[in-house]
């Protein structure tokens, strides 16, 4: 249904930096450099950032992006990495409730205010 998301950046090699290492445990890597914006995915670019110079709200936007992870350990992974890089916690990993199932998830704030969510759906025993 969605083919991809874009978010704004001040500083694009700053964000790249960011995002090359806390996509790692996502399995996503930057595939297309372009001056003004990157393109993050598995086979194609799925998660752009585009550089924004104007000013930009930085804390809770609102709204957030939601990422899938592997599994529990690829979201703890994910946000550690975040925050050592200077994301700021939104949500630490854990087990949550959505409308439909329950899921594990943890919630970033990146440099630029972006809230960006990885969430892993944990296999029942009868799957």
């Amino acid at each position: 249904m969605i083919d991809h998301v874009s978010i704004p950046v001040r500083d694009l090699a700053r964000a790249t930096t960011f995002y090359d290492e806390v996509f790692v445990p996502l399995a996503m890597t930057r595939l297309v450099t372009r001056e003004a914006t990157a393109g993050y995915g598995k086979k194609y670019p799925e998660f752009w950032l585009n550089l924004r110079t104007e000013v930009l709200a930085v804390g809770n936007p609102g709204g957030h992006v939601c990422l899938r992870a592997p599994d529990a350990d690829s979201v703890r992974d994910f946000h550690a990495r975040a925050l050592a890089l200077g994301a700021t916690d939104e949500g630490s990993p854990g087990d949550r409730q959505a409308a439909m199932t329950t899921y594990f998830g943890a919630f970033i704030i990146d440099p630029d205010g972006n809230k960006i969510e990885a969430v892993s759906f944990p296999r029942r025993a009868s799957e």
